[in-house]
């Protein structure tokens, strides 16, 4: 009878923050630029990318500016325009069940385009789709 000796899995990294784990701002800016190519580029996200308005460039760095922080970086966003209330901002905007989705899914695309762990991605999904889905201001 033989035995064999399972060598221990390599531990999952928990010191550093998301922030880092994507490279610090480089990695959030590439990120949050293949978010914006692909809304602006894909037509099943059509829904998602009219409700941004002709121009998406403000749109480019505040999601920028907001993610930063949230990654556990530095709070850009805080220092331009206090606390996030992102509810509240995002209140002129109809937001419904199609963009919620199609925003998850641009992100998960990007994500994947950029790279990121597909555990990592994973877990950010779960959190930005309670996010997004927090978000909805309408039915459908």
């Amino acid at each position: 009878m033989t035995t064999s000796v399972q060598t221990p899995a390599e531990p999952v990294e928990t010191s550093r923050s998301i922030f880092d784990l994507l490279g610090g701002e480089p990695g959030v800016r590439a990120l949050v630029d293949r978010f914006y190519d692909l809304m602006d580029m894909e037509p099943d996200l059509k829904e998602l990318r009219a409700a941004h308005g002709p121009s998406l460039d403000q749109a480019r760095d505040k999601l920028f500016w907001f993610l930063c922080g949230y990654f556990g970086g530095p709070d850009h966003y805080i220092e331009r325009f206090g606390h996030p209330r992102l509810r509240a901002r995002h209140l002129p905007f109809s937001i419904g069940e199609i963009e919620r989705d199609q925003w998850v899914a641009c992100m998960g695309r990007a994500m994947e385009d950029e790279g990121i762990d597909p555990a990592l991605v994973e877990r950010l999904l779960q959190s930005f789709f309670g996010v997004a889905d927090w978000m909805r201001n309408r039915e459908g």
